[in-house]
C-alpha cells in the first residue's frame, strides 16, 4: 500500500521524528543483548543508531562502537546520552543517508536493529553492504519486525520480510558464512493510543568465516 509517506523526503521524515520525540527508554533492544551479551567485544558498526540506546550499551560492555543514523537530531542526542554515561570516548558518531553513504571499514560485530521505515529505504542493499562490513570472524546480526502489530489495520503497513525472506536478500556465500541464530520473537507491545498487543519480529546472527 502506498501512502503519502511513501514519497518523502528521508532525512526530512527523520528528523521530524526525532523532533518530536520526548521519550527515551535508555534500553538496548533485548533480541541485540540476546545475540551479542556472550561475544568478546572488539569493533562495532551500529546501524540506523537512533539516540543511542544500543551504541552506549555495546560501549558499557567494552565495543569500540561506530554508530550512524540519518537524523542529526537523533545523533546530537545520542552523543549527550553517550556523555551522560561516561562512554563518549568509546563511541564515533556519523551521520549517513545509508541510501547514498556507508561508513569506512570492516567490523567485527555490524549491527542492524529495526533498519525498517515508512519511507524510502534500499533496506535490501543496504544489509548487503552491512554484510560486506563484517571483517572475517565477526558477525552480522539483523533484528526486524516481520509482521504488523495486532492492533494495525490490514493493508496499512508496508510488507515486512520474513527471517527466510531477509536471508536471501543477502545473497551470502554459503562457504563463507555461518548461520548461527535465527529467531521468531512475540514479545508484548502497546500501540500510539494505548492498546496492548504483541508485535512478531526475526532475529539472525551471522558469523562471517
Amino acid at each position: 500500500m502506498t501512502t503519502h509517506q511513501d514519497h518523502e523526503d528521508p532525512t526530512r521524515f527523520w528528523e521530524r521524528f526525532y523532533a518530536n520525540r520526548d521519550r527515551w527508554s535508555g534500553k538496548p533492544n533485548p533480541a541485540l543483548v540476546d545475540e551479542v551479551d556472550a561475544l568478546a567485544p572488539g569493533t562495532a558498526l551500529d546501524l540506523g543508531c537512533g539516540e543511542g540506546a544500543d551504541a552506549i550499551w555495546l560501549a558499557a560492555k567494552g565495543w569500540q562502537v561506530t554508530a550512524v543514523d540519518i537524523s542529526a537530531h537523533a545523533i546530537e542526542r545520542a552523543t549527550e546520552h553517550a556523555w551522560d554515561a561516561d562512554l563518549g570516548d568509546a563511541i564515533r558518531w556519523r551521520r549517513h543517508d545509508l541510501s547514498q553513504t556507508f561508513p569506512d571499514g570492516s567490523f567485527d560485530l555490524v549491527s542492524a536493529c529495526y533498519l525498517q521505515s515508512p519511507v524510502e529505504l534500499p533496506r535490501e542493499r543496504v544489509l548487503r553492504d552491512a554484510a560486506a562490513a563484517v571483517a572475517p570472524g565477526g558477525r552480522l546480526v539483523i533484528v526486524a519486525h516481520s509482521a504488523a502489530p495486532t492492533w494495525a489495520e490490514a493493508g496499512k503497513h508496508p510488507w515486512m520480510p520474513t527471517a527466510d525472506e531477509t536471508l536471501a536478500s543477502l545473497e551470502l556465500d554459503d562457504e563463507l558464512w555461518t548461520l548461527e541464530t535465527k529467531r521468531e520473537i512475540t514479545r508484548p507491545a502497546t500501540s500510539p493510543t494505548g492498546e496492548e498487543g504483541t508485535r512478531a519480529d526475526i532475529a539472525l546472527r551471522l558469523r562471517r568465516d
